[in-house]
């Protein structure tokens, strides 16, 4: 993903040339890797990076229910990101009187078999940042889709981005891409830059139509979950919502940022009170001071997942020392979850229709650590090769309910992988 300030338009609002840019510009990047997956009770072996096996190391979770292993995606584990290969277009229109016309189109697609399919070449182009606004002397207003400020207050610091050890691969930074946005980003006082984004719900649900839903099976309420084509709830203009102030000045960098998702944007029905997931994040950085750099992020998280009271400490601390076309990287991090409810009584897949008896008020506290190691080969400004080495451990959960009875233990978190790829750039 890309994770660098200039895609949220801030770069189209202050670097711009004063003449019109009549041309559009074509950009892009590919980003292939051969990987190495060895998941606990899950996949083990080889692939391209986009392959949906090697991408989904934090994905492949399951239950033991008796002497049967389910397949399910536990509500704690975000989703897999790819190594986002993109092409895209954008540019700006002088409108006089300081004023500009901006835009951009911007698509992801894979180089690899994301879909399982090694004969039929059925990958799906997705949308990625595609927006368009106004900037001028005041700033930058756009509207569309865009990384939300909080993804973007940190992406400078993540030396493995973009890779299998991207922060959201191993720690689970929860970084949003938002449809339906609307941003603003100040232009730069001394090297402050203000962005702030709202999410205009217009029927959306955050787990989307076709996805789990999740039921008390006592009450028969709803916890979260969507089965309608559109959420009567979602019909606020800041459904959610996300700030961040960012202060960069030669190799100095830091940041602070928080983001809330409405409880609306879980429930669909009337009697819905979920939580707001609120998550805030600060980011520290020295970037290539004499060729060395060094940041820290760490993200708190309040009613995350749109459960009451669950709490969550996420921090990640890497290091990278550059000299001639290399750079040494290694990063270390951590994710602890409080009162994390798994399994919300009755769990009904709504594509297929089928169910099964869950753990109702099942909660435990879960911890993640992540190492990783790599080493970078810059073969021009625009071309590097890369090699990366990454070791993820879990707690195993056993999950207790409120009548003290043990419920089905989680298991096949831990994964480590090998990656050998290239990035370019045009």
């Amino acid at each position: 993903m890309n994770k660098k300030l200039v895609t949220l338009a801030v770069a189209a609002a202050m670097a711009a040339p004063a003449a019109a840019m009549a041309d559009a510009t074509l950009y892009g990047k590919l980003n292939v890797g051969i990987s190495y997956m060895d998941q606990e009770d899950g996949f083990n072996g080889w692939g391209l990076s986009d392959n949906k096996a090697i991408k989904s190391g934090w994905v492949n979770q399951g239950t033991v229910d008796g002497d049967e292993f389910i397949q399910v995606q536990n509500p704690f584990v975000p989703t897999a990101q790819g190594p986002a290969n993109r092409i895209g277009v954008k540019g700006s229109e002088d409108l006089g009187n300081g004023l500009k016309a901006i835009y951009q189109i911007e698509l992801g697609f894979s180089l690899s078999d994301s879909n399982n399919n090694g004969a039929v070449g059925n990958e799906a182009i997705t949308m990625r940042n595609t927006f368009a606004g106004l900037a001028g002397g005041w700033g930058t207003v756009l509207a569309g889709r865009h990384d939300t400020p909080l993804k973007i207050s940190t992406g400078p610091l993540d030396l493995f981005a973009d890779t299998m050890a991207d922060y959201n691969n191993t720690v689970g930074f929860m970084d949003i891409r938002a449809d339906n946005a609307i941003a603003y980003i100040s232009p730069s006082f001394s090297g402050f830059t203000f962005a702030a984004a709202v999410h205009a719900g217009g029927g959306a649900t955050a787990l989307g139509t076709g996805q789990l839903e999740f039921y008390d099976p006592i009450t028969g309420k709803k916890l979260f979950g969507s089965a309608a084509g559109y959420n009567q709830n979602a019909n606020s203009l800041a459904d959610a919502y996300s700030f961040a102030g960012i202060y960069k000045n030669g190799p100095w960098y830091a940041s602070l940022a928080y983001e809330g998702l409405n409880g609306n944007l879980a429930c669909d029905t009337d009697w819905c009170d979920a939580e707001t997931w609120g998550k805030w994040r600060v980011g520290l950085g020295i970037l290539d001071w004499n060729g060395f750099s060094l940041t820290g992020i760490y993200e708190g998280w309040d009613n995350g997942y749109w459960v009451d009271g669950a709490k969550a400490d996420l921090w990640n601390v890497q290091a990278g020392y550059t000299f001639g076309n290399f750079m040494v990287k290694a990063m270390y991090g951590s994710n602890t979850q409080k009162d994390i409810a798994m399994g919300a009584g009755i769990v009904e897949n709504l594509a297929t229709g089928a169910g099964y008896d869950a753990c109702a008020g099942c909660t435990d506290d879960f911890n993640y650590k992540t190492w990783t190691f790599g080493v970078d080969y810059n073969m021009s400004k625009r071309t590097k090769a890369f090699l990366l080495y990454t070791a993820n451990d879990a707690d195993e959960l056993d999950l207790i309910d409120a009548a003290g009875n043990y419920a089905p233990q989680t298991q096949g978190i831990d994964w480590n992988g090998f990656q050998l790829g290239m990035m370019h750039n045009f």
